[in-house]
């Protein structure tokens, strides 16, 4: 049962919140219901740990539900003072008060009359059981529809079904599938958890045959099983129906609240009912849709998922990487053994005569391009050689596929891809089935090229600018295979290795798309609204001409922690006093590589619990860590904490074993984990996105330089210069301004990784000189909530003097975070055995210590408020005599009695009593 929710009333929609909503999430809120009601388009930042995800779907679900029970026609926009005028006119006794209500009078469902509505919670949603007269909504929407049969039954579906096309679906797409886990949990919290929804996903997460999961390649298992190659069917999709109603899955099989993919695979393996199709099906009935966002944006997979976005509203979450998301869609690269093995299986289609009229202009087509790629090969004076759009659509005229005969290409394609029905012995008897003709891997290729040449001659060819086609040669491993001698026997000499690799000449083709705004062309002019959200979004400016689409809302939203609870700092020198400038020439010094590494260690010693440390590359991970193994570095970091390295590739399995022990290493404090865990990462890695380090297991960000995209990189290369080409006719960003704005964002991304919730704390430290030196040029383009923080530190001991104190403060907050609410006794802190009176003129003789430290704030704090706090002079306060002892009466006793004594008249008067705020104090004092 959901937990009592607050009602907010944002622009017309009545939103039921779990909770009452942080200022964050009421703008939210605010901004999302504007885009739905008027069709605007929305850009949002809220940081991590803010609510966003609850602000999203709280908004969305109750802008849909609004639309289930609003009148057909909705009234016309007023202005204010239009609206102000009609008010006085409806406060008179003799008004008509069955007018259309405006902003200022009361909701009619408030006064709305028990005697011919009712209102009842159903699947989630707040229905209406109304009598046939209401002129509200559709009896189709309510219950009573269930028990009407005959021609009534049909009318009513036919009308539900009607009512259900106005009404869009919500599209939530995402990075990856571990956050539509956690999206789906914080629905699990609302009062919409029970809303009709399913998720996409591949067979990869979803199927549960026993003879397909141990597969490498599960799609290719499961289409053999469909088309039953081997006389056996997959039976699982035969009971696919005992799980494709939304009703039925909520009612017979008890997903009454929002469930996971986990939740679904699980009910399919019981039921014998396959995951994967049913996920799919029960998008029909479904009110919103979750699936990572590159169903969303590539064409050929919601072509595949059979996704229809007219209409519908779609929310990218994550979007910080949505422009590299919609350029790799509208992308295609290719080699020469693939296009080779196309050509081969349509020679065989052509000569076994099997559907020779459609195989036989697509092999054409495959031979045209080899010998096109062959002829270029010839000309290559570098490793590569490329065309813009214009050159290779000059190049296909010459092979005859101009945009006429790429029409009648497209026909011949779709004839090639339909199944025929065979019939054969499968599971024992005799059944018809459905068999592709081409298979998958020639399906693929052909699709793919296709979907990129349908973009070049696409509206006479207006995408053509947008595209570079790059032939490049590269050199592959390859493990040469051990051959047989003449009498059978595999003999391998006692010095070749085994498994020995050899160099290979590969050539690649590759269709570049540099404007993401040729991928979402297809969601921009046909979705309702698009709601692009993330935490770290910033810099904003680039998202409105790179995906072309207005953006008329956009939010930048503030973060619901205090400033106390973050310490931000930029560090342009090490401990040593070297300067720290990661750049390439730099980093490749040894001087460079073992400054940082003594920075890392002083961080490590200064913060407990877990450390996250983000490098620009993995490259330079490894040259960090070979360094340090070499120089015993390495050691001395495993002797304070246990160290994690990011692995650059590997299985997902891999990946989440090394993760669980670095999650295990902060929860298991002991001499073998030391002072808990440190995890060595990589910017734009796995640790950067999506990952939940929540409390102590990221108690310190550390980023090493400025995470700039390879300069060397052909298609980094190529998009600069498009940019540069296009930027004043278009509005975009310059090339080198956008080579910054890439490298801001994996920033960006990895600080977010620390303060999770509003009560988590932690230490961003942004190592490199450059932070400081311009400032203007590197913090602006920092989130919102982090350039607001930033202090920028002269020297190395400066700034771990006051990491420490930061780390200290808020580690002794969180002792007595549980105690917060109790009211303060001094004997709490010491007995009163131990205690001797001392007079206000005694304490006033203390003096802090000559060093210019936090104490001398602190001395003065207390100094101040013992004066004017006592009301004589010999007012006796009851401390240890030994603290304001001549030997003793520094800084450090003045402290103690602050601590001791004063600290009550401070919560008091100051705090209101409260220890959090006092916290705070200290924090601003000493930081100013």
């Amino acid at each position: 049962m959901a937990a009592p929710t607050v009602e907010y009333t944002i622009g017309g929609v009545k939103i039921q919140f779990p909770c009452k909503a942080y200022p964050s999430q009421l703008a939210m809120m605010n901004s999302i219901v504007r885009g739905l009601n008027h069709g605007q388009h929305c850009l949002l930042e809220s940081p991590t740990g803010s609510g966003k995800s609850l602000a999203l779907l709280c908004s969305t679900l109750a802008w849909q539900q609004a639309q289930y029970v609003a009148p057909p026609s909705e009234p016309k926009s007023q202005s204010l003072a239009s609206r102000l005028s009609e008010k006085l006119k409806t406060s008179s006794p003799t008004s008509d008060r069955g007018k259309d209500d405006d902003d200022f009078q009361q909701h009619k469902k408030r006064i709305r009359t028990p005697a011919t509505e009712q209102k009842v919670k159903m699947s989630g949603y707040f229905v209406l059981l109304c009598v046939p007269q209401s002129p509200l909504v559709s009896c189709s929407l309510c219950p009573c529809a269930m028990a009407k049969g005959g021609q009534k039954a049909a009318e009513g579906k036919s009308s539900k079904d009607a009512k259900k096309k106005q009404v869009p679906k919500i599209f939530f797409g995402t990075r990856t599938h571990k956050q539509i886990t956690q999206v789906t949990h914080e629905l699990k919290r609302t009062l919409y958890s029970s809303t009709p929804m399913t998720i996409l996903s591949s067979r990869d997460h979803t199927c549960v045959h026993p003879d397909v999961v141990p597969h490498s390649n599960r799609n290719e298992r499961c289409k053999e099983l469909l088309e039953a190659k081997n006389g056996m069917t997959c039976r699982f999709k035969n009971g696919v129906h005992k799980m494709q109603d939304q009703n039925t899955l909520q009612w017979v099989h008890g997903l009454h609240q929002a469930w996971d993919i986990e939740d679904l695979v699980g009910l399919g393996g019981r039921l014998r009912a396959c995951s994967y199709y049913a996920a799919r099906d029960l998008m029909q009935d479904a009110c919103i849709v979750f699936c990572p966002y590159n169903y969303l944006l590539d064409p050929l997979i919601r072509e595949s998922m059979q996704i229809n976005l007219d209409g519908q509203i779609v929310i990218l979450d994550e979007a910080h990487n949505i422009e590299d998301c919609a350029r790799e869609s509208a992308s295609y690269t290719l080699n020469r053994p693939q296009l080779l093995s196309a050509r081969e299986e349509l020679d065989g289609m052509v000569t076994h005569n099997i559907r020779p009229s459609h195989h036989e202009p697509l092999r054409a087509f495959c031979c045209s391009l080899l010998k096109y790629a062959v002829l270029a090969e010839r000309d290559f004076e570098t490793s590569c050689k490329v065309w813009d759009g214009r050159e290779v659509l000059g190049l296909f005229y010459t092979m005859g596929i101009t945009a006429d005969t790429f029409g009648m290409l497209q026909k011949h394609l779709e004839a090639a891809l339909e199944k025929e029905e065979r019939v054969g012995l499968v599971n024992g008897r005799e059944e018809t089935v459905e068999v592709s003709t081409i298979s998958s891997a020639t399906s693929s290729v052909l699709k793919s090229l296709f979907m990129v040449l349908d973009f070049l001659f696409r509206d006479k060819s207006r995408f053509a600018e947008d595209y570079r086609v790059a032939l490049q040669q590269s050199y592959m491993w390859t493990v040469a295979p051990d051959v047989p001698d003449p009498q059978g026997f595999f003999t391998r000499p006692n010095r070749r290795r085994p498994g020995a690799r050899s160099k290979a000449l590969v050539y690649t083709l590759s269709f570049w798309c540099l404007n993401p705004a040729v991928a979402f062309s297809d969601l921009s002019g046909r979705v309702r609204c698009i709601v692009l959200t993330s935490g770290t979004l910033s810099p904003m400016g680039s998202f409105s001409s790179e995906l072309g689409v207005k953006f008329s809302i956009q939010l930048e939203a503030s973060h619901v922690i205090s400033k106390s609870q973050v310490w931000v700092g930029t560090l342009g020198s090490g401990p040593q006093g070297r300067k720290l400038c990661a750049t390439f020439q730099h980093a490749e010094t040894y001087a460079f590589q073992d400054e940082v590494g003594a920075l890392l260690l002083r961080v490590c010693q200064a913060v407990g619990r877990g450390v996250l440390c983000f490098l620009p590359s993995y490259k330079m991970l490894d040259k960090l860590c070979d360094r340090w193994t070499n120089t015993g570095l390495w050691n001395k970091l495993e002797e304070r904490k246990t160290v994690i390295k990011e692995p650059r590739g590997g299985g997902k399995g891999d990946f989440d074993e090394l993760l669980q022990i670095y999650y295990d290493a902060i929860r298991i404090s002991g001499e073998a984990t030391g002072d808990r865990a440190l995890l060595m990462a990589v910017c734009r890695g796995k640790v950067s996105e999506g990952l939940d380090f929540t409390d102590d297991n990221a108690r310190a960000v550390v980023t090493i330089g400025i995470p700039f995209p390879n300069i060397k990189d052909l298609q980094v290369e190529l998009k600069m210069k498009y940019n540069d080409q296009h930027c004043k006719a278009r509005g975009l960003l310059s090339g080198s301004r956008w080579y910054e704005i890439q490298a801001y964002r994996a920033l960006n991304q990895a600080l977010g990784r620390c303060i999770r919730h509003k009560n988590d704390w932690g230490a961003l430290i942004l190592v490199d000189e450059r932070f400081g030196n311009n400032p203007n040029r590197y913090i602006s383009g920092l989130s919102k909530w982090v350039r607001n923080l930033v202090k920028h530190h002269d020297t190395f001991g400066a700034a771990m003097q006051s990491l420490v104190c930061f780390s200290q403060c808020q580690q002794g907050a969180g002792e007595r975070h549980g105690a917060a609410s109790q009211p303060f006794n001094s004997t709490d802190i010491m007995p009163p055995a131990s205690l001797s009176p001392v007079t206000v003129e005694e304490l006033s003789s203390c003096h802090p210590s000559q060093s210019p430290s936090t104490d001398s704030l602190l001395w003065a704090t207390v100094h101040n408020t013992t004066a004017s706090q006592a009301s004589a002079p010999n007012t006796q306060l009851e401390v240890p005599r030994s603290w304001v002892h001549p030997e003793t009466a520094g800084s450090t006793g003045v402290i103690f009695i602050f601590m001791y004594i004063h600290i009550d008249i401070l919560l008091n008067k100051f705090c209101g009593g409260s220890w959090s705020t006092l916290r705070g104090l200290i924090g601003v004092s000493v930081d100013n």
